[in-house]
């Protein structure tokens, strides 16, 4: 099980924001994706995720070709889970709703009484929180909600983008510790950063230089 990356390239209104990437994650591995602002980070993620397609090159999962939205779809709803910076929580909705959410834009009924939700909860700090809406948490406990989901849905596939942003240092250090478990789950996790101490804890570093006019 793994997603790979060929010869990767994007460009956008003329401007080359990637070219040339080549990258592989396999279960249990945690990749940082790091550079300068405006390097294209967040773009190799999203092409990763499936959620941007790429001018040149193709990213295959499980050796799969991944150009039909019927595969992407599968993707998104069955295997990839997605932390965002901005928390990609729906804020009227509760806690247990938002965690139990397969992806976005895939909505989903209303969760029952569920002993593994109430586990994880505890897992990230968030007991007994379940009927509390999004709009309620403070920034710290929406990004560990987003990983809350992650560790529910059983992710193999996890993207973080700069999940620690904001966060003070004990958010910080919950939420690495969070990611790190998920991928000791058999997950592989790839994170864009301007964290340090995050990419520091990675398995591999993938640097990309800075963007190309």
């Amino acid at each position: 099980m793994s997603i790979e990356a060929s010869d990767l390239g994007v460009t956008i209104a003329g401007r080359r924001i990637l070219d040339g990437v080549t990258l592989t994650c396999r279960p249990g591995q945690v990749i940082a994706l790091v550079g300068p602002s405006g390097c294209g980070k967040t773009t190799l993620l999203n092409c990763l995720g499936l959620l941007q397609r790429p001018s040149a090159g193709a990213v295959s999962v499980n050796g799969h070709d991944t150009a039909s939205d019927r595969v992407r779809r599968r993707f998104w709803r069955r295997e990839a889970a997605f932390v965002y910076q901005d928390y990609g929580l729906i804020e009227e909705e509760t806690l247990a709703y938002n965690v139990t959410l397969r992806a976005p834009g895939f909505l989903r009924r209303r969760p029952r009484p569920d002993a593994r939700l109430d586990g994880i909860l505890e897992t990230v700090g968030l007991a007994g929180r379940q009927a509390e809406t999004a709009s309620v948490l403070s920034g710290g406990e929406k990004q560990r909600a987003g990983v809350a989901r992650a560790l529910y849905k059983e992710a193999s596939y996890v993207f973080a983008d700069e999940p620690t942003a904001s966060l003070d240092p004990d958010n910080r250090r919950i939420v690495t510790g969070l990611l790190e478990r998920a991928a000791k789950a058999g997950a592989c996790v790839v994170i864009a950063t301007h964290d340090d101490a995050l990419a520091s804890r990675a398995d591999v570093v993938h640097s990309l230089a800075s963007a190309r006019a």
